[in-house]
């Protein structure tokens, strides 16, 4: 753990195991921290606090810029140390280190741009000042798929507000987060500014983040029955509260687009991360007409998706996370197939060397979905892509509204009118209109309903850390 600017052990000196999930070797063991520990780390945060946050600007800047740098040099070992840990491809490791590089560089820049304002009054003996000042304390919970970008994507906005912050990292991950941690260490933060404790089991934690009075602010990514009842205690606490949760992310093929190009960015934005992203498409919507042309191309894309060792070339597709999630996909797939949809490509889970020691399952095409299967309303959070033949394209916008979900939704159409239709009617916090990476540093990231509350990146990224405080003067 890393608290009060220093590495140390739990208090109760235990630890525990982290594994590599295409090989289920053993790659290190970190502490197993608990509330105790939690509570330790709150009062370096609240400690530092006050220095911190009366820094200049600049200076918050100069630390993340310095942190920016430390990344982008260690970028290959990161991004192996990722693929080792987390399982995913090496090729997408680098692409996230790289992403989450952005965002310290983003907010050493934002940094700089909080302001206040000067507001006018009625009255001619009065001015008001508008001021913004962090929040406090940060407590953050972040998720393993990606586990690097998910911890600059809160940490950066946080830092560069003036506030401190812990941050309970995955218990999956947490070696990426000590990377992480090394940087920020090397970097020059003060002792407590930034503060991490490690756990296997994270409900003690999440009890004091939620609890603790110095705590002024929670930050959370994960499954939506986590978030919501981490959000609920926090909220019951009066806590500033951004969650940014799970989704169920339509993906939609108008009549009037090209079916082959759709079905290349489907079949591209699926396999992503083996399936285990929130903004992964769940649903693809595809017109009677086009069907077949779609069908085809993604039988063929898919059928091409070699899953394995992230390690070794050639790799699209690496494993799931445990035994869990391989279990949750083949339940779904079973579900399906027994309900009358057709597995086009793989629906098994993938046995015998070298697959026998890790958790995979293979890359998945499913045809003949419909209402009434589990993947038709379920996150999968796997490399499972399930096709829904529509005819009535007046329904379609209702067919993909049709979730309490709301982070993603994904639109291929080659008419102007309705990319802005669908992109004002879709009740979704993202959308990519014949784009299948609709995200970047200083774009907002972040969903409605069951997807979350606040958002991530951009200027409103900070925003989520900063007070408003009104200074009326009279004169």
């Amino acid at each position: 753990m890393f608290i009060d600017g220093e590495f140390r052990d739990a208090r109760s000196g235990a630890t525990f195991d982290v594994t590599d999930p295409a090989t289920g070797d053993i790659i290190g063991s970190v502490p197993d921290g608990g509330a105790d520990d939690a509570r330790d780390a709150i009062t370096a945060a609240d400690a530092a606090f006050a220095a911190w946050s009366t820094t200049t600007a600049r200076s918050r800047s100069d630390l993340l810029y310095r942190a920016w740098r430390l990344m982008d040099e260690r970028a290959e070992q990161l991004a192996e140390l990722m693929t080792r840990e987390q399982g995913k491809p090496l090729r997408a490791s680098r692409a996230e280190v790289a992403y989450a590089a952005d965002f310290l560089r983003y907010y050493a820049e934002e940094a700089t741009r909080v302001t206040g304002e000067w507001l006018p009054s009625a009255r001619p003996d009065q001015r008001f000042l508008v001021l913004r000042q962090p929040v406090g304390v940060v407590a953050m919970v972040t998720p393993w798929n990606y586990p690097i970008s998910m911890l600059t994507r809160k940490m950066a906005p946080a830092l560069a507000a003036g506030c401190t912050l812990v941050l309970k990292p995955a218990e999956a991950t947490p070696l990426c987060a000590k990377a992480v941690f090394e940087i920020f260490a090397d970097a020059g933060a003060p002792d407590g500014v930034v503060n991490m404790v490690t756990a296997l089991d994270p409900k003690p934690i999440g009890e004091v983040f939620t609890t603790d009075p110095r705590v002024r602010k929670l930050t959370f990514t994960g499954s939506t029955a986590v978030g919501r009842h981490l959000a609920g205690v926090a909220a019951g606490n009066l806590k500033r509260v951004s969650v940014e949760l799970g989704g169920h992310a339509p993906f939609l093929v108008f009549p009037d687009a090209d079916p082959v190009r759709a079905a290349k960015g489907a079949a591209a934005l699926k396999f992503l991360n083996a399936g285990q992203a929130c903004i992964s498409p769940n649903r693809l919507y595809v017109h009677a007409d086009h069907e077949d042309a779609f069908v085809s191309t993604m039988v063929e894309r898919v059928s091409n998706v070699r899953a394995g060792n992230g390690f070794e070339d050639g790799v699209g597709v690496g494993p799931l996370v445990n035994e869990a999630a391989v279990a949750k996909v083949a339940a779904q797939v079973d579900d399906a197939v027994s309900h009358g949809a057709e597995a086009l490509v793989g629906g098994t889970r993938l046995t015998g060397a070298p697959f026998d020691r890790g958790h995979f399952y293979a890359p998945t095409l499913l045809a003949g979905v419909r209402d009434g299967m589990t993947i038709y309303r379920e996150e999968t959070f796997g490399p499972v892509a399930p096709i829904i033949t529509y005819d009535d394209v007046d329904e379609l916008l209702d067919l993909a509204n049709d979730t309490n979900y709301g982070l993603a939704a994904y639109v291929y159409t080659q008419n102007l009118s309705t990319a802005i239709t669908a992109f004002e009617g879709l009740r979704f916090g993202i959308v990519g209109v014949n784009d299948v990476n609709p995200t970047a540093a200083s774009a907002p990231f972040g969903g409605m309903q069951d997807s979350g509350l606040g958002r991530e990146g951009s200027h409103e990224g900070i925003a989520e850390y900063l007070e408003t405080k009104l200074g009326g003067f009279a004169i």
